[in-house]
């Protein structure tokens, strides 16, 4: 019985997330051993014809390029999961939504008629059907094996939608919001970093995109008790998943 086809594709990103892939070292061989890595530029030049089983995607949709190649991908996938933050919420590049993407251009690019792009950074689940979605910036090799091998075994990812307060909790972190005043997005941030940042007395930044029913105005009334301004509520929001629909909202409603 011949083994499920994984592929591993790339869109606009830093690599970040396939990278995590690699770092699993030892159980990147229990992954091999249960399916054939057909297509992965990352790590090996070596390529298997499509269709594939299981298709992981990484970064965001920018150019008219990249839309119509997610489209073939698509149809050349039988489970398409897009893994981070650019391709789940469109990425840090995502703050070119709200500015004017030539202004951009014409500084870092000495010819940008060369050029061919969208307005836009947008997650992948804006132009084809996403099966499942793995936020993170980077994602958990954890988290990573996890949905891979629920894939691989027709059964629902343990993924946690609870929110990074939960993580300090059950590492005994005290909650900096509380004890020292620090401004955070623990609350409306899904849990997946094991709250690395809160554990060395820090706010969260929000890395892994909002958790499941995120109420983020109302943590935002609690930051402005903390004497945080409407501006950096806004810059706070839209970093790595700043085109997730809860932080979008949330921040365009600070803006106004």
């Amino acid at each position: 019985m011949s083994k499920p086809k994984l592929a591993v594709w790339k869109f606009a990103s830093c690599d970040g997330c396939q990278l995590s892939l690699l770092d699993c070292e030892d159980e990147l061989l229990d992954i091999v051993g249960a399916i054939d890595i057909a297509y992965f530029p990352e790590a090996t030049r070596a390529e298997l014809p499509g269709p594939y089983d299981v298709s992981l995607v990484e970064g965001s949709v920018t150019t008219p390029h990249d839309a119509a190649r997610i489209q073939e991908i698509r149809k050349l996938s039988g489970t398409l999961i897009t893994i981070g933050a650019c391709a789940t919420a469109g990425g840090i590049q995502a703050l070119r939504n709200w500015a004017d993407v030539d202004d951009f251009l014409s500084i870092v690019y000495a010819h940008p008629e060369y050029l061919d792009t969208l307005e836009t950074s947008t997650p992948i689940a804006d132009h084809v059907p996403v099966d499942f979605e793995l936020r993170g910036c980077p994602i958990s090799k954890v988290q990573l094996i996890e949905v891979i091998s629920a894939f691989v075994q027709k059964r629902k990812p343990n993924v946690p939608g609870h929110s990074v307060c939960v993580e300090c909790k059950l590492r005994g972190t005290s909650c900096v919001m509380v004890a020292s005043a620090i401004p955070c997005l623990g609350p409306v941030t899904q849990a997946g970093c094991g709250a690395i940042c809160p554990a060395f007395d820090r706010g969260c930044y929000g890395c892994f995109g909002p958790a499941e029913s995120p109420n983020v105005i109302a943590l935002g009334d609690w930051w402005k008790s903390l004497g945080i301004e409407d501006d950096d509520l806004v810059r706070a929001l839209r970093t790595f998943n700043s085109y997730a629909p809860e932080f979008k909202e949330a921040s365009a409603t600070y803006e106004r």
